[in-house]
Parts: C-alpha cells; sequence; structure tokens
C-alpha cells in the first residue's frame, strides 16, 4: 500500500475551533463517500502546541490506498473530487502532500487518548536519498524503538519516484511516535536511549529541514 500524509495549515481568517470542527465533520463526511480508501486518520495539533504561537501545521491526514494506480483511478471520482475542492478551511499556500510507504519499526497497542508526536524531516545536504532512508530504517529505527516509554513508532518514507522528475520534496520522511501523555514524552528524553537518538540524527537529518507537532489521533476509516 501507499500512504498520502497531507500536511495541514488552517485558513489565517478561520478560528481555531472552527477550522476543527469543519475538518472532524463536514470534510471528514466528504472524504468517508470515496470508495477504496483502505485507512483514513486525522491527527490534529494539540492545545499546547499553540502556546508559543502558531505551529508549523494545525495536523496531517492520512489517506492509505492499494497502490498509485489505485489512487489516480479513485482521484477522477467525483467522490474525490468534492474532497479536493473543500479547501476553504486550509490556507493553500502552506498545506502540502506527501506520498510515502509506510514501516512499522515498533508496533504496539495505541489507543485513542495517546498523544502521537510527528516529526518531518530532510536528510542533510550531500545524502543520497536511498542512503537516508536506509539509514533513518535500520540503523536510527532501531535506536528510537528501545525508548520504554514508547508504545508504537512508524517511520514514512517519500517514494523515490517522486525524485525522479527533478522535484525535491518538502521533507524526505515521517516519524510518528506514540505516548501515553505528555509526562510520558518527557520522561523519554531523561533516558540514555532518548540521548542516543538525539546525539545519531546529525549523521542524517539536515537540522534546518526538521520540524514537529504534538498531535491527537482520530481514525476515521
Amino acid at each position: 500500500m501507499v500512504k498520502a500524509i497531507y500536511l495541514i495549515k488552517r485558513n489565517p481568517n478561520m478560528d481555531l475551533e472552527t477550522f476543527r470542527k469543519h475538518w472532524l465533520t463536514t470534510h471528514a463526511q466528504l472524504a468517508l463517500k470515496v470508495q477504496g480508501l483502505r485507512k483514513y486518520v486525522q491527527s490534529h495539533t494539540i492545545d499546547s502546541g499553540y502556546k508559543k504561537g502558531d505551529p508549523i501545521f494545525d495536523g496531517i491526514a492520512e489517506v492509505w490506498y492499494d497502490d498509485t494506480d489505485a489512487m489516480r483511478r479513485i482521484a477522477q471520482t467525483p467522490e474525490a473530487r468534492a474532497v479536493n475542492a473543500d479547501t476553504d478551511f486550509m490556507d493553500m499556500k502552506v498545506s502540502g502532500m506527501l506520498l510515502t510507504h509506510e514501516h512499522v519499526i515498533k508496533d504496539g497497542p495505541v489507543n485513542p487518548a495517546m498523544l502521537k508526536y510527528v516529526a518531518f524531516a530532510r536528510r542533510k545536504p550531500g545524502m543520497e536519498i536511498e542512503a537516508f532512508q536506509s539509514y533513518w530504517k535500520e540503523h536510527h529505527g532501531p535506536l528510537a524503538a528501545k525508548i520504554p516509554v514508547v508504545h508504537r513508532y512508524v517511520q514514512s518514507h517519500v517514494l523515490l519516484s517522486a525524485y525522479r522528475s527533478g522535484l525535491t520534496p518538502r521533507y524526505d520522511s515521517v516519524a510518528e511516535t506514540w505516548f501515553d501523555d505528555t509526562n510520558a514524552m518527557r520522561l523519554s528524553q531523561t533516558t540514555p536511549e532518548y540521548q542516543a537518538v538525539r546525539a545519531d540524527e546529525p549523521n542524517f537529518i539536515d537540522p534546518n529541514g526538521f520540524a514537529f507537532i504534538i498531535t491527537k489521533e482520530y481514525v476515521m476509516l
């Protein structure tokens, strides 16, 4: 399967409560009418993410398809076109989409009460995309999976086909990590496993191309 990750930034003329309500209800109801989607998840940036100003994104949407051919066919349906036309609640100059393959590094049970940390990363300058994704999955991933309070850890790597046209995707990969709550997230930062993860990041991540949001997940389908 392939997973489309939509980077969502709200319309600057819309307040946060109205934005969230529209995304969770009107927009979600349109999306659920689309036939052929395998899974659909919204993750909304939590309130504390706004304490120091607007976060980089107000959330992400994740949509799973059988493959890219199925995604193209579905995009031509009236239902999918209705979803794509419902953009007034978003800032389209900032929002975007990444088409990825998902890799589950640590598979554990999650529940709606948990928080999901979503990190967006670009590779360090001069590093080939294949080397970056391989290093993150095979070396860095196992390090992060050792952090005791992490329930689940998933990497989503942008499809290599996105680079063959000469384009540069906004990010090269997205990592998602589930914690019980913000206290568990803080506790993780005191562990030697976490320190090993942080020490390894300069080996493959561009520090100027890294961002994150902390979210609450809503499984729609």
